[in-house]
């Protein structure tokens, strides 16, 4: 078992040792702010699909089975995300980079069923276009969240380069902060993914 040992930088150190005067964290702080106006983007979109829908000209669109998959990944991939920072706060460093490893690789196969979940729509003949706002709205919905994870996966690049630093030392608040963002992201995406199943009909 290798042994961590955790930076001592305003970035590195624990929540615990970390604080200013409000008693949070400033970059925690970004990061909720952040968390907070995406949930205000995703509520807009879902309330103006709502509304749209109840103006008609809605054409059902077939929900394709690659969103299904994505659900089941992105979940996986949070589960895994969890256990490696877990292990990186057991000093169990070998198990941290593999879960870690494993998260990153679940969060590129969830942008890719997304891309094939496209194609299967398009090959459904669900366009985005002004003819049928049910599948613009789709297009959207998965777009934005799949922008939103690109940042995740860019977040998850950065943190690799700790967890795999030669000398054993992690920054464990950089990794919080990155977990903290994905499993919003797998929130997101479950509500998403369910808010379709119910209003796409």
């Amino acid at each position: 078992m290798n042994t961590l040992s955790l930076d001592n930088n305003i970035v590195g150190n624990t929540s615990n040792s970390q604080s200013n005067n409000s008693g949070i964290h400033p970059l925690k702080f970004i990061l909720w702010l952040l968390i907070v106006s995406s949930i205000m983007l995703f509520s807009a979109f879902t309330s103006a699909y709502i509304v749209r829908k109840g103006e008609g000209n809605w054409r059902i669109v077939d929900l394709p089975i690659e969103l299904w998959y994505s659900t089941v990944v992105i979940v996986i991939s949070s589960v895994t995300v969890q256990l490696s920072l877990y292990f990186s706060k057991k000093n169990d460093l070998s198990k941290a980079r593999i879960y870690y490893l494993l998260s990153f690789g679940l969060g590129l196969l969830f942008l890719y069923t997304q891309y094939k979940s496209f194609g299967t729509l398009v090959d459904s003949k669900f366009f985005f276009s002004y003819d049928n706002p049910a599948s613009s709205f789709v297009y959207i919905l998965i777009g934005v969240h799949a922008f939103h994870l690109l940042f995740g996966l860019v977040f998850l690049i950065i943190v690799l380069f700790t967890v795999f630093q030669k000398n054993n030392s992690i920054n464990l608040l950089r990794f919080e902060l990155c977990t903290t963002y994905w499993h919003f992201l797998d929130a997101v995406w479950v509500y998403l993914f369910f808010f379709l199943i119910i209003y796409h009909k």
